[in-house]
């Protein structure tokens, strides 16, 4: 029977940037928030470029028990026994049951090695530097801890990329990969390049199995993002929020409307921003989340 009690409401979040600090990696100013919308059943899913052994390690700290989608919509991980039935095409890993989206990372380093001939010196990737300086290496790249720097090295699905040359060539170096068959994310601090797949996609993917497994007739979904890798999800939620960022310019959404821009960085401004939105939730949802 479909239930038509209440709207569901969905938080699909990026980390980096957004729920975390850019630079420490702290999610402390929105730990309270956090812990009041899992008293409200509202679900907080990570939507990232993040390894599924960061998001693992991560969710601990966070306390949460929910879904996630990984390196950008490339998968998506179901805690085992959160939906009444196996999701159709998923394996099973570890605790979850995933759903793939892409090719392996191999075939992007391989269509590395082929198509970005004539750009040596200009770009440098999570296994080049691995290679080259060790873990020691990524983690003066990323900022993460040694063993972060680790656990983000654990990709299954795309390869970051660390630019180094100016931005006409960068753009140079989009082009040919994606004529060869790459897709190249933007993020806060690299380019990622994998398949066909975006965090709208899998916003929409996941979103569709939480409507059908809880028998829902409507969802309300929220997108919250800082940065060119978020644009796809921020423009196929329900209602975005856009996280001020001091270290590069908003993503550029085609929506106007259902749109909230917050004034502070980090968790300070998902703290912010969430917490106007939750006020308004509950005035347009029929059950209260106040």
């Amino acid at each position: 029977m479909t239930n038509t009690a209440f709207i569901q409401p969905l938080i699909f979040t990026d980390l980096d940037g957004s729920l975390l600090d850019h630079n420490s990696y702290s999610f402390a100013p929105a730990e309270p928030l956090l812990k009041k919308l899992e008293t409200l059943d509202v679900p907080v899913i990570p939507i990232t470029s993040k390894t599924f052994a960061e998001v693992v390690s991560l969710r601990i700290d966070l306390n949460n028990n929910h879904p996630f989608i990984i390196e950008n919509g490339a998968a998506i991980a179901i805690p085992k026994d959160y939906f009444s039935t196996t999701p159709g095409d998923a394996i099973e890993k570890d605790d979850f049951w995933l759903i793939s989206n892409s090719e392996p990372r191999q075939h992007w380093l391989e269509l590395l090695m082929q198509k970005a001939q004539g750009f040596e010196g200009e770009f440098e990737t999570f296994t080049s530097v691995v290679k080259e300086k060790g873990y020691r290496g990524l983690q003066d790249i990323t900022g993460l801890s040694l063993k972060q720097a680790e656990l983000s090295n654990k990709r299954n699905y795309s390869e970051p990329i660390h630019w180094l040359g100016n931005d006409q060539r960068k753009q140079e170096f989009i082009k040919q990969l994606t004529a060869a068959g790459g897709t190249l994310l933007q993020g806060g601090r690299f380019i990622a390049l994998g398949g066909n797949i975006d965090k709208g996609k899998a916003l929409l993917q996941l979103a569709a199995l939480y409507q059908q497994d809880k028998s829902l007739s409507q969802i309300h979904t929220l997108a919250i993002g800082d940065s060119g890798n978020d644009i796809s999800m921020l423009d196929a939620a329900t209602t975005a929020i856009i996280i001020h960022s001091k270290k590069h310019p908003a993503p550029k959404v085609t929506r106007s409307s259902n749109l909230i821009l917050s004034s502070a960085c980090g968790p300070e401004g998902w703290n912010e921003s969430v917490a106007l939105w939750l006020t308004n939730f509950s005035e347009i949802g029929s059950k209260n989340y106040g």
